[in-house]
C-alpha cells in the first residue's frame, strides 16, 4: 500500500471482490496483534465489501457512501469483476471541482459579486 500510496486493497477471488483492506485496518492490528506482520490478507479484510458498477452517478455514489458507512467501494463490471475503487475522498474533490467552475460562472455572469473572503 506505501509503495503504491494507496489507503486499501482490494482481495479478489476469480477477479471478483471477496474482501478489502484499508490502511485503518492495519493500523488497528499493529496496536492489537502482536506480530501484525505475520498476518494474511484473508486475516485482515473486512469480507464481502459493498460495491458499485462502474456506471453509477456521483449522486448515487453519496447515497451510498451514507448507507454503508465506508470511505472505499470497489467498482464491478456487469460480470461482477473488478474494475477499480472509488473512495469518498475521490467524490468530495470531484465535487469541489464542479463547484469552483459553477463559482467561475456566477462571477462572470454577476459584475460586482463576490464572495466573501475569510
Amino acid at each position: 500500500m506505501d509503495n503504491e500510496r494507496v489507503g486499501s486493497v482490494v482481495v479478489t477471488e476469480d477477479s471478483k471482490p471477496i474482501g478489502i483492506v484499508t490502511d485503518r485496518t492495519l493500523g488497528l492490528a499493529v496496536g492489537q496483534e502482536d506480530d501484525p506482520a505475520s498476518l494474511t490478507a484473508e486475516e485482515l479484510m473486512s469480507g464481502n465489501p459493498e460495491t458499485v458498477s462502474a456506471d453509477t452517478e456521483a449522486y448515487d455514489l453519496a447515497v451510498r457512501f451514507g448507507e454503508t458507512k465506508v470511505r472505499r467501494l470497489p467498482v464491478v463490471n456487469n460480470e461482477g469483476q473488478l474494475e477499480g475503487i472509488v473512495s469518498l475522498d475521490d467524490l468530495i474533490a470531484t465535487n469541489a471541482e464542479q463547484l469552483e467552475e459553477a463559482a467561475k460562472v456566477i462571477e462572470a455572469q454577476s459584475p460586482g459579486y463576490a464572495p466573501d473572503e475569510r
